[in-house]
């Protein structure tokens, strides 16, 4: 059955600034399937049931809403990390401003320069991981993004490498719409360390397919942050081999809309995936982590833990299911979202879900939203610490679950600091 004719226009009228990019023949066939994946599902709308939480308009919209610059005065993120930075302004890849795209044990191209070779890893790997991920829930923003992206970065990890890789991304131009494309594979025994920071663009949208082999380990760290007008849809498929390793955490201070959106395989026997993130929120603020972790092996673990604060009609949405499927035994699988809610204007919306078709299982899911305790914060008081302060301990307190899950004590605590510096600036 074809799209409503309202759904069609609107998908036109979305698809008209933007063209395929030209490349080798494995590419363009992905960016034409990715293209008819889009054309048959369509662009999402409030009725669509992992839409119902968040409004879509902006992200539909032809052109980027504007989002005003904006500069906090901070230090950048990860600025005392030993670190390779590959820096993209307003969604294009900024060579000058990144370091040299060397380092032992990895391979770095841009996505550009890979999608022109008729031999390349990435065709094995571009849009696979995506295309995985739109069953069962349509995801039309990554079938877009595999279809346009102009610009991106491939990384092959041959090996443990001893510094992070820092993505930064610089927005400058009040109207950028980008569209960035990254490929990681970490081939077995590799281990590597993915940061990311910055606004990006007005409009942002980012895919990134990580496939993570035998043995293999992958951690990444992600800020969202400064430019509070900017909207943002972001996703992250995955698949892991036998006793790997993925873990993921997201801090997202500010910004009028963002939606991020994770699909984690387990496919290889005793594999473990962590997905975390912190979120706080002030006012004219949307916040939306959507997660789906499959258990398609035998003795694998998954953690979600996410936490947000939300105050002065901020809003918070957490969409989170378990799938274990059939053969999947000895699975281990946490799941919590959990908000902060500061007044009576804010607002936590959860659908938290487990589907199992095993029968030795360890599963949990849980979901609360409440006010700071009175009986804490008196005590706090008590002891002779401001009213304003000791909000902000309890606050940080709540938060530290999600936190504990990066593995760098030095990045925790430089993510610690931020918060703290945030919760400073919105005191009343």
């Amino acid at each position: 059955m074809g799209q409503p004719a309202v759904k069609s226009d609107a998908l036109a009228d979305r698809l008209a600034p933007l063209t395929l990019p030209q490349g080798a023949g494995w590419a363009e066939s992905a960016r034409r399937a990715a293209q008819d994946r889009l054309t048959a599902m369509g662009l999402p709308g409030r009725r669509d049931e992992y839409w119902r939480f968040t409004r879509p308009d902006d992200l539909n919209a032809p052109a980027a809403p504007e989002a005003a610059l904006f500069d906090a005065g901070e230090a950048p993120v990860y600025g005392a990390v030993d670190r390779l930075q590959i820096v993209f302004r307003d969604g294009v890849f900024d060579a000058e401003a990144s370091d040299d795209l060397a380092l032992e044990g990895l391979e770095i191209e841009r996505l550009s320069t890979a999608t022109q070779q008729d031999i390349h890893w990435a065709r094995d790997l571009y849009g696979v991981l995506e295309t995985r991920g739109q069953t069962p829930v349509a995801r039309p923003f990554a079938a877009l993004n595999t279809a346009y992206a102009t610009d991106g970065i491939v990384i092959r990890v041959t090996g443990k490498v001893s510094r992070p890789v820092n993505l930064t991304y610089l927005h400058e131009d009040p109207n950028s719409d980008a569209i960035l494309h990254f490929l990681i594979r970490v081939e077995e025994g590799a281990e590597m360390t993915l940061l990311e920071n910055g606004p990006a663009a007005a409009r942002f949208n980012k895919c990134m397919e990580v496939e993570v082999a035998d043995r293999g380990t992958f951690h990444h760290v992600r800020t969202q942050g400064r430019d509070h007008e900017r909207r943002a849809v972001t996703h992250i498929f995955a698949r892991l081999g036998e006793e790997s390793a993925f873990k993921s955490f997201t801090l997202t201070a500010n910004g009028v809309l963002t939606r991020n959106e994770a699909f984690i395989e387990l496919t290889g026997d005793n594999a473990l995936a962590h997905i975390a993130g912190a979120a706080v929120g002030d006012g004219d603020f949307h916040h939306d982590d959507t997660v789906f972790v499959t258990h398609d092996a035998v003795n694998c673990e998954s953690r979600q833990v996410f936490k947000k604060v939300l105050r002065n009609g901020a809003v918070g949405t957490f969409q989170g299911k378990i799938l274990v499927k059939e053969g999947a035994q000895k699975t281990d699988g946490y799941q919590i979202s959990q908000s902060l809610l500061l007044d009576d204007d804010a607002q936590f919306l959860a659908k938290p879900e487990l589907e199992i078709y095993a029968d030795d299982v360890a599963c949990s899911h849980g979901s609360t939203s409440g006010a700071i305790d009175e009986e804490a914060l008196f005590y706090l008081r008590s002891r002779g610490v401001p009213e304003s302060e000791a909000q902000d301990l309890l606050v940080l307190a709540f938060l530290a679950e999600s936190i504990e899950e990066i593995d760098s004590e030095e990045i925790a605590d430089d993510i610690l600091d931020r918060l703290a510096g945030w919760l400073l600036r919105h005191r009343r």
